[in-house]
């Protein structure tokens, strides 16, 4: 029997070679960003006075720049006329508001639990952060990783949604009803409809309709060919810039919080690193298992392991102060979930080469 091959591209026999100059070192200069963050916020102790002089709801303007800068160019390479497409699909659909919306949240709370039953500030922070699900920095991840973007927009659409309708229920049933229940020392929160209305018109909506705008509009004066093969490569860089640049400004906002406590640091990080790990893992064979392919299951994985930093760093400096320790967790979640879900990119990666050359030989 003659065995068929398939003629593979350079991305499909080496990853790195696939490319660009700037995704090949992202992990370099993600890295590097967050070093030049930390030293920004530790020689110069006035410079959080200034970012936090001008705010978005409760969000540094500087840093929701660097956030729109970052969505735009991505949610304009969405191919929208293929949405129909993705709504259709009920079982992925399903899968992310579980993931989402129970196993997520739940998870946290477990790790945050059984790691930090000592440290009720921490744990309360991390707790948050669970329930803070990702809708802004995924779509870059996703991207990087091949994911399906058509895919990605209607999940962080429906994770937006869900956020403003159930942020404030589940924040009230894991700190106060569920430990009630269970024994344990209980917290409240009370968090503005307004502060969750205003993170998802910020950070989704606008660069959404910028999106969405610009492709109609680029295809209706000059065609698809030249939209995709000429305008989106020269705005595709923004997106990695307006990345970097929020890393830096995010960790230069709380670079002396971090570096001040960093053993506190490390044992927030733990619980951290296993969530991450576990639902992105967990997600990715949930997915591959349901058969929804290489992209969507990307997709899926990402989008239910990425968290909402913005919203949970809003939250817990609103209601706890700005120096508790429910923010500090707050801020250590980018620290762990920026260079873990980059890592992750290069994982995704060779999943897609080996899903490849298992497909190619059947």
């Amino acid at each position: 029997m003659p065995v068929t091959r398939t003629v593979e591209s350079p991305a499909d026999r080496d990853v790195l070679r696939g490319l660009s100059f700037v995704d090949r070192f992202l992990p370099a200069w993600i890295l590097t960003a967050m070093g030049a963050g930390l030293l920004l916020g530790s020689l110069v102790p006035g410079v959080r006075r200034v970012l936090d002089a001008v705010r978005v709801g409760e969000v540094s303007l500087p840093i929701a720049l660097g956030l729109l800068l970052m969505m735009y160019p991505v949610l304009a390479k969405v191919r929208y006329d293929r949405l129909d497409t993705v709504t259709r699909d009920r079982r992925m659909l399903a899968l992310s508001l579980v993931l989402n919306w129970v196993l997520g949240p739940a998870l946290m709370f477990a790790l945050a639990w059984l790691m930090l039953p000592d440290l009720p500030e921490y744990r309360t922070g991390l707790i948050i952060v669970g329930l803070a699900r990702c809708i802004a920095m995924v779509i870059i991840w996703n991207d990087l990783a091949r994911g399906d973007r058509e895919a990605a927009a209607v999940l962080v659409a429906l994770n937006s949604v869900f956020q403003v309708l159930m942020f404030g229920v589940l924040g009230w049933f894991y700190l106060d009803l569920l430990p009630g229940w269970l024994g344990l020392d209980t917290t409240s929160i009370a968090v503005s409809p307004w502060t969750l209305v205003l993170n998802v018109v910020v950070f989704l909506g606008i660069p959404l309709v910028a999106g969405y705008a610009t492709r109609r509009l680029g295809e209706r004066a000059r065609g698809r060919a030249w939209y995709e093969s000429r305008f989106l490569p020269r705005i595709g860089p923004v997106a990695l810039y307006g990345l970097l640049f929020t890393i830096v400004m995010l960790f230069s906002f709380q670079g002396e919080t971090i570096t001040d406590r960093p053993g506190d640091v490390a044992r927030i990080a733990l619980p951290l690193l296993a969530y991450f790990a576990l639902m992105w893992a967990g997600s990715y064979a949930l997915g591959r298992a349901s058969g929804l392919g290489y992209a969507r299951t990307t997709t899926l994985a990402f989008t239910a392991a990425g968290n909402n930093f913005e919203l949970a760093i809003a939250v817990a400096i609103g209601v706890f102060g700005v120096t508790s320790g429910q923010a500090l967790a707050g801020v250590v979640g980018p620290l762990i979930e920026v260079p873990v879900l980059v890592a992750l990119v290069y994982v995704s990666l060779w999943l897609r080469r080996r899903w490849r050359t298992r497909a190619a030989r059947t």
